[in-house]
């Protein structure tokens, strides 16, 4: 490992080819630099991103060229109601040997891949998302008694339509878990809408260029583990995740009565990583509790619920998690 003092040129260095990874994805990805950090984001936590959105507004393309900047293997799985999992993790299959006998030899599916695009996730039934458990979570898949490693990096980028839509499922709570980060694909604005119609309606497209290799990004995940995380974004951190927690002593006053569930442990890695990665991006040495105040629309969206009463009302649990993150920056900066 290198030496300590070597860590702010690495960092640096590593600034500098984000930076050019972002330029070549803006060339085929127009715009929505919010969405693009926070896939990068998750990328460079070694995480998976949970893409929610309306259909048409470029979510399959940015994973198309991810695959590209990041030098992954990629491979895209198209949800449906009648997939299988075995249709995404493999199967065992029998084939005759040369001298006659039979044996079973497994063949891998899509998901052997570096980048997995599950587009329209929720549209498949509950049985075929949760395929997608193990290999999340463990990097490994198990069919027929047998364990197979999945490649590294591996990373999923998942689409997922509105549920108020017709024929999708919800993801259950502990798939939802297992994303890093949910990212929300909104409409573009008139300028960029504008670029989007200019570029992609010529008779020539740019395309993105290969910034990374599998090897990059490994070292790049590695190096952000380093970087240094100060105790008062540590208390912020603790802070917030602890408040969003009802019937906690330390449950934040917007957060009793309106939320059914709050984030467990995990929510917490996810905020120490990630902030680390929104400072790498944007060329920070450590990150700051600005860094956990962007970060906890992001991380806690999914992994917390509101009542029943609470959506009766009207509550909007993006507003609750504005207030929490507000008081546990500012309790920090007190301190």
């Amino acid at each position: 490992m290198s030496d300590a003092t070597d860590l702010p040129q690495q960092i640096e260095a590593l600034g500098e080819k984000l930076a050019e990874a972002r330029a070549s994805i803006n060339r085929r990805f127009i715009g929505q630099e919010t969405v693009v950090d926070l896939t990068l984001t998750a990328m460079l936590c070694g995480g998976h991103g949970l893409l929610i959105g309306l259909p048409g507004l470029g979510k399959t393309r940015l994973v198309d060229t991810l695959s590209t900047v990041m030098g992954l293997h990629g491979n895209r799985v198209q949800f449906t109601p009648d997939l299988m999992p075995a249709d995404i993790l493999g199967s065992e299959v029998l084939d005759v040997n040369d001298d006659g006998k039979r044996a079973f030899r497994f063949m891998e599916g899509p998901i052997f891949c570096q980048l997995l695009m599950a587009d329209e996730i929720n549209r498949a039934s509950p049985r075929t998302q949760a395929a997608l458990l193990q290999a999340m979570q463990e990097r490994e898949v198990t069919v027929a008694g047998t364990h197979h490693k999945l490649a590294a990096p591996f990373h999923v980028l998942a689409t997922q339509n509105p549920l108020e839509q017709e024929g999708t499922y919800p993801l259950p709570e502990a798939q939802l878990d297992r994303f890093l980060v949910q990212i929300d694909v909104e409409y573009p604005d008139r300028d960029t809408e504008r670029d989007i119609l200019i570029a992609t309606t010529g008779a020539a497209e740019d395309t993105a260029h290969e910034v990374f290799s599998a090897d990059a990004l490994i070292a790049a995940q590695g190096l952000l583990r380093r970087m240094p995380v100060g105790e008062r974004v540590v208390d912020a951190i603790l802070d917030l995740v602890r408040a969003c927690r009802p019937g906690e002593p330390e449950a934040h006053e917007a957060v009793q009565g309106m939320v059914a569930w709050g984030p467990g442990p995990r929510a917490a890695q996810a905020l120490m990583l990630t902030v680390r990665a929104r400072a790498l991006l944007q060329g920070r040495l450590a990150p700051s509790l600005e860094d956990v105040a962007a970060m906890a629309r992001p991380v806690l969206s999914h992994r917390m619920a509101l009542g029943f009463a609470a959506r009766a009302q009207g509550a909007n649990l993006a507003d609750i998690i504005d207030q929490v993150a507000a008081k546990a920056t500012d309790m920090a900066a007190a301190a």
